[in-house]
């Protein structure tokens, strides 16, 4: 671990990941930990009596399923598919990729140790486990605490006080240190019956349609590459690049011969999630004579934990060498891990030059910020809004409300009222339902603005049904009449400007918005009256460009903030969790450097759509105070 100016990360767990089923070597013990793909594009590792059982099942019918509820009653309606290797949701349908990784018998998992911060809840989240094990390796040689950064995440971990900093809101978590059982130990080689597609090098090749293919086609390239093998690209500093291609489960087809030989790929260079590895004169001297291929063990799909790992080695392509990316090579993508390794075999053997790389991940936070470099919005007083329990207006009926808006009909068409779907002309459909004095359940009205027709029962019904804020609005055209509110949860907003640019806007800097909204109960307007309701993913960090369409947007964004319209409580439809905050139809930026996830930048009709999207809400330019 190095020093100076922040605690680096210590040496990086040594870790094998393969397609599907992955394996250790032989003879050679691994802790495996089992893991499954979050909506953010992160590994979350399963509890270690969860990975026992996995590994039981998996010993006794490699190709079947497992019920995960067997094994903590917590996960009861998840099923896992050995064969595709995905997690399944019985109840909302949700698939996500799940692997099987492998990790050094002395790191956290192979002792039992977790690390686990303190989420809203108050309750204990645990860290991924390539941060678990960083975390364990920098509290076994006692040092005081440990920066994040170079994992692609802005905390400190303070040993000390056992909590974890935000970098850039300063705000702290309680993190802790606990013994629990140890992930399962495995070793030896491959089972025949799980080596997919192509298993070792001894037994019967698989005899599927895929398999042929590839079998096919692997005599052709071999007979390419061999002709190529001496071709290396010397780069003037003397850097040796050897590019190797990992698309299918069996020895490299391309090596770097020297006169001592084979070189071997470098432990750390074979971590990285591109397929061209790059050796120094250094480490030519320091290789063993003789590659040792790992059985089994499809490279292309050994996932890389360094965030900047892409960058890096995409600069060690030598030029000429198109690059095929290839999006999430573990299986949740459109493109399947065996279908990218086929297009590198056909490629190679057509004589085209192929290097299969990952994807970018999102650059989801911009640099660390000083205190001192964050300024206030020009032209916009304050930097924080604060919102508390809803304020019920009162003085109103629904009846009062509802005339407010509409004028009597005398007489209707005979059409249908698109509430209750009876005629105009006959009685409401809450005839019955509703008995108010004075109010015939055939009275019809035309709201005044957009002059849609409805019965008046109707109307009042519908409002009785919403908030009760002393608005309305038309079910047909979506038309607003008076100040609409919604169901937020109480929380914070803060803004202000960090001295970056975003994609798109080179030349303004960027307005930062953090929301902030603690979990707590239900109030009266919301779905679950009294029951308590989570709130994931705070605070959450959005970003507009500082120009003068950014700002009037922060402006309408704050009255929105104000009228509760940018949450409310739902179904997540990312996880499918219920009774928790979720976005309420005004879309945010929370990508900051990039535009993979869809909700970055650039994107040239952002911010004309967040402006008809806040105009739905009722929130417009004219709703601006001075």
């Amino acid at each position: 671990v190095e020093r100076g100016g922040g605690m680096a990360r210590s040496a990086a767990p040594t870790m094998l990941s393969a397609s599907g089923f992955g394996f250790p070597p032989q003879n050679f013990a691994r802790v495996v930990v089992w893991e499954w793909l979050n909506e953010h594009g992160r590994w979350r590792p399963y509890g270690a009596t969860v990975c026992h059982h996995i590994e039981n099942i998996v010993k006794c019918n490699a190709r079947g399923s497992v019920v995960l509820g067997q094994a903590d009653p917590h996960l009861s309606p998840y099923i896992i598919d050995l064969q595709s290797m995905h997690q399944f949701r019985q109840d909302t349908g949700t698939m996500r990729p799940v692997r099987r990784n492998f990790y050094d018998p002395s790191s956290a998992p192979g002792k039992g140790v977790v690390w686990e911060w303190e989420n809203d809840s108050c309750s204990w989240t645990p860290y991924d486990m390539d941060i678990c094990i960083t975390i364990q390796n920098a509290y076994e040689k006692q040092h005081p605490w440990l920066d994040l950064t170079s994992l692609g995440f802005c905390y400190i971990i303070d040993f000390n006080s056992m909590c974890q900093m935000n970098r850039q809101t300063q705000r702290k978590r309680r993190l802790r240190r606990r013994m629990d059982l140890a992930y399962p130990l495995t070793m030896g080689s491959i089972p025949k019956s799980q080596s997919w597609p192509i298993g070792t090098q001894s037994g019967q090749p698989c005899s599927c349609q895929q398999c042929v293919l590839v079998n096919s086609t692997r005599a052709a390239s071999n007979a390419i590459l061999e002709s190529q093998r001496r071709k290396v690209y010397a780069a003037a500093n003397g850097t040796l690049t050897v590019r190797q291609s990992n698309s299918y489960n069996g020895p490299a087809l391309w090596s770097a011969m020297s006169g001592a030989g084979t070189l071997a790929p470098n432990p750390e260079q074979a971590r990285s999630p591109t397929t061209t590895t790059q050796l120094s004169p250094i480490s030519q001297s320091q290789s063993t004579t003789t590659a040792t291929p790992i059985p089994g063990q499809n490279n292309l799909n050994r996932p890389g934990t360094q965030r900047s790992a892409v960058v890096s080695t995409r600069a060690s392509i030598p030029p000429g060498v198109p690059a095929l990316p290839v999006k999430n090579l573990n299986g949740s993508g459109p493109v399947h891990p065996a279908l990218a390794g086929m297009t590198g075999i056909l490629m190679c053997a057509a004589g085209l030059p192929v290097c299969l790389t990952r994807a970018p991940k999102p650059i989801l936070h911009p640099p660390p910020v000083n205190k001192s470099e964050i300024k206030p919005v020009p032209g916009i007083s304050g930097i924080c809004r604060k919102t508390k329990k809803k304020h019920l207006k009162k003085g109103k009926s629904p009846e009062d409300v509802v005339r407010r808006y509409m004028q009597k009909v005398k007489n209707p068409p005979d059409e249908d009222c698109t509430i209750c779907m009876e005629r105009l002309v006959s009685s409401s459909g809450y005839d019955g339902v509703l008995n108010l004095k004075g109010v015939k359940p055939e009275l019809v009205g035309r709201l005044s603005k957009c002059s849609h027709m409805y019965h008046l029962l109707c109307l009042v019904a519908m409002y009785n049904n919403g908030n009760k804020d002393g608005s309305l609005q038309c079910p047909t055209c979506k038309a607003i009449y008076g100040e609409k509110t919604g169901t937020q949860p109480p929380g914070k907003m803060e803004y202000h400007v960090i001295p970056h640019s975003l994609p798109g806007y080179p030349e303004f800097k960027t307005i930062r918005i953090v929301y902030d909204i603690p979990a707590g109960l239900q109030g009266v307007e919301h779905p679950n009256q009294g029951k308590k309701f989570t709130a994931r993913g705070f605070p959450r960090h959005c970003y507009l460009p500082d120009n003068e369409k950014g700002r009037k947007i922060l402006k309408l964004l704050i009255v929105a903030w104000d009228r509760r319209l940018i949450f409310t409580i739902g179904t997540s439809n990312t996880t499918g969790e219920t009774d928790t905050v979720v976005w309420n139809e005004i879309h945010h930026k929370t990508e900051f450097g990039s535009n993979l996830t869809g909700h970055g930048y650039a994107d040239p009709n952002y911010l004309d759509n967040v402006l008809a999207e806040l105009s739905a809400q009722g929130v417009m330019e004219d709703c601006i105070k001075d």
